[in-house]
């Protein structure tokens, strides 16, 4: 009997020539095509957009219904149209420019200062002991104090002006970049901090080339937390100090009893928060393509 006939008769399947293996039957192809196709799809940012937009426009819907049918009174909840005609009044007068203005302005400024000055910190304690055991525990009693608690010492210090407002922001930013970066560097691999010394690498020159690179992510996890954090914070300090800006206008609009208003400025912070998040979605992306 032959090797190809032996084969036949003990395995009761047909096999190809002698040494390999059968093919693969054609109904397992598209099981693991399919899960591919649909990651492929899911990636996309056209479909990205689309699948993330369906909650809001599904609350957008029962917004309009609940307002148009009478189930929610409109003094307390004011309809869509009636919302987009309040931002077309404070447009024509010029003011939502300016308040849109000048929140953003705080935000960025307070951003990129705690932001610099958490990243300063958290190698401090994240790279030396001393560091850590000087800083930490001080560190993390003020990171508790609530926002609100900062204001009257702020006011009392830089007065109500701009600095008080920044500083708050600041605040808001710096601990979320701190914690995540200081709590990174302190996990990084031995290992790898051992062959780069190894190399010759000592000081500026390890940080620079071993352990950057090894907490690029969690910088940038920290940036997108901070930056979340100062949007928090600029509403407080607005809020109770502040005569311009939409955390201002929200408290203005409760004066006076204008809820339009103040869901108006409650979409602003939405759409300004998501859209400052999608820009620094970008410089992550350049980020760890350069370091990671």
């Amino acid at each position: 009997m032959s090797a190809p006939a032996a084969a036949r008769t003990t395995t009761g399947e047909e096999t190809g020539p002698v040494g390999n293996p059968p093919a693969p039957s054609p109904s397992t192809a598209p099981a693991t095509a399919g899960p591919a196709t649909a990651r492929r799809l899911g990636d996309r940012p056209g479909v990205r957009l689309a699948v993330g937009a369906v909650l809001p426009l599904l609350i957008l819907a029962a917004w309009q219904i609940s307002t148009a049918t009478g189930l929610v009174p409109a003094y307390r909840l004011p309809g869509p149209l009636a919302v987009v005609q309040a931002g077309a009044q404070l447009i024509e007068g010029g003011d939502l420019w300016r308040h849109i203005a000048i929140s953003v302005q705080r935000v960025l400024i307070g951003f990129a200062a705690g932001s610099v000055a958490g990243l300063a910190v958290a190698a401090v304690v994240g790279l030396s002991r001393a560091g850590d055991a000087l800083l930490s525990p001080t560190l993390a009693a003020l990171r508790a104090v609530p926002s609100l608690a900062w204001v009257p010492l702020l006011i009392l210090w830089l007065q109500i002006g701009e600095e008080s407002k920044i500083t708050l922001v600041a605040i808001g930013a710096f601990f979320p970049v701190f914690t995540t970066v200081a709590a990174a560097l302190r996990h990084i691999d031995p290992h790898l901090v051992e062959a780069g010394r190894c190399f010759g690498l000592r000081g500026w020159s390890l940080f620079r080339t071993v352990q950057l690179p090894a907490v690029v992510p969690s910088v940038v996890s920290g940036l997108r937390l901070a930056l979340a954090q100062a949007w928090l914070f600029l509403v407080a300090a607005e809020l109770i100090a502040s005569s311009m800006g939409l955390g201002f206008l929200l408290n203005d609009s409760q004066q006076t009893g204008r809820v339009d208003r103040i869901l108006l400025a409650i979409v602003l912070l939405a759409l300004l928060g998501s859209l400052t998040n999608a820009l620094l979605g970008l410089a992550e992306k350049k980020l760890l393509r350069r370091w990671a």
